[in-house]
């Protein structure tokens, strides 16, 4: 039996994506706080204490599951959007930075996918959005996404929203994939995930990778993207106190209205 709404949806975009979401009446779609970007007139929205997955239950199972997403940084409220109207009405939802939006149909995944914190967009209702402990302690501490990782669990409809461009690879059972440690967006429950050491002193030390590097092992689903948020802010950080040498002087000035970066 499905528990979650059924909903269909488009993707629109290629570096600045949005999902437009296609709610039945009385379907209901839940999302991040800020992640809305337009909807049809007829659609109620309504905030939520936690993620609107156990709405029936006692304040204590409602504190607790807000609780939870706290742990894994989100917002302790959730915002749901219900279509009231007698036609189908559309609603959309936007990508925060550049990147790929990323549905996933957890009926097909099994019910359950580990994902990086801040990851989650929005989804059908009846979606509980969990965390879920590393076990290992050298993966909380060098995997690249501490201890604490999003669990989203259900039957219905969720989107992600990952950096660059995002490549999905199916493991086999026993197949192993070494990524970098910031580019996990996330797996299937069957994947193991571990870490493992570079190795090489040349490698450790001057290599610039890192120290160690993400290790999956199949069976199931893997996402990865090309640009992490931390790696894309880094990047900004950098540019902004960057000072050229030929700043402060008039042919400095000439050669950056020159090159297209105005006059400093």
């Amino acid at each position: 039996m499905i528990n979650n709404h059924e909903i269909d949806y488009r993707i629109f975009g290629e570096e600045m994506q949005y999902v437009e979401v296609e709610l039945d009446p009385n379907e209901t779609a839940v999302a991040e706080p800020g992640a809305f970007m337009m909807m049809d007139d007829g659609i109620q929205m309504a905030t939520l204490f936690g993620d609107g997955s156990q709405q029936q239950g006692g304040f204590m199972n409602k504190l607790f599951n807000a609780g939870k997403r706290m742990l894994v940084g989100e917002n302790l409220f959730m915002t749901a959007f219900t279509n009231v109207g007698q036609n189908k009405k559309r609603i959309s939802f936007a990508s925060p930075y550049p990147g790929k939006i990323i549905p996933l149909d957890l009926l097909q995944l099994g019910g359950r996918v580990i994902c990086q914190k801040d990851a989650f967009l929005c989804a059908a209702k009846g979606v509980s959005i969990g965390i879920e402990f590393q076990k290992k302690l050298g993966t909380g501490l060098f995997g690249g996404v501490g201890f604490i990782m999003e669990k989203l669990e259900g039957d219905g409809l969720a989107f992600l929203h990952a950096g660059g461009h995002v490549q999905e690879r199916v493991l086999q059972a026993g197949e192993l994939l070494k990524i970098d440690t910031g580019c996990i967006v996330g797996f299937t429950a069957g994947v193991d995930y571990d870490i493992q050491f570079v190795g090489g002193i040349k490698n450790t030390l001057f290599g610039g990778e890192g120290l160690f590097f993400a290790s999956l092992t199949g069976p199931g689903k893997v996402w990865i993207q090309t640009l992490p948020i931390s790696r894309l802010a880094g990047r900004i950080l950098a540019y902004g106190t960057y000072k050229r040498k030929e700043e402060g002087s008039i042919l400095g000035g000439i050669g950056n209205i020159l090159d297209g970066d105005g006059w400093k």
